[in-house]
């Protein structure tokens, strides 16, 4: 379950809103959805591991809290993000 940081590059240059960001919310969210589906292929494996189901239960919660974030500030944005990401949302 490595997260590597070829992965996590690709995910920046394609969210970021321009050269050197990587702090946008765009970024933040692609960053942690990539994360959680590391986590939920984790636990499919491995079901009896709480600690990861905890760790899970934080980054999806921190995404939700992102991504109202971004929705308040501009809906456009999120609506872009979230069928880029293919969110329920």
């Amino acid at each position: 379950m490595k997260n590597l940081p070829e992965d996590k590059q690709k995910i920046i240059e394609k969210f970021a809103q321009h050269k050197g960001d990587t702090g946008s919310p765009e970024v933040q969210v692609a960053l942690l959805t990539h994360k959680i589906s590391k986590l939920t292929g984790h636990l499919g494996e491995n079901k009896k591991d709480n600690h990861s189901r905890r760790g899970l239960l934080k980054v999806v919660a921190k995404r939700r809290r992102i991504l109202t974030y971004l929705q308040k500030i501009d809906n456009k944005r999120f609506k872009k993000l979230a069928t880029d990401l293919e969110l329920k949302k």
